[in-house]
């Protein structure tokens, strides 16, 4: 097991419940992000606040 499942592993634990408050402190983070720098990077903020919620998603799922 490398150091990232550790990491990954822990990160579900914690997300186990508070699915929906970490999702919207994600959206608060990319609008914040978006206002700061006028949109210019609009694309890769969507693009990182999918991943992120898509993790968030994904994260209690039994594979």
């Amino acid at each position: 097991m490398s150091i990232f499942d550790d990491i990954k592993g822990k990160a579900e634990g914690l997300i186990n419940g508070k699915e929906d408050a970490i999702k919207g402190g994600i959206e608060k983070v990319g609008d914040v992000i978006d206002s700061k720098t006028g949109d210019k990077f609009k694309g890769q903020v969507d693009q990182a606040q999918k991943a992120a919620s898509d993790f968030v998603d994904g994260a209690n799922k039994v594979p």
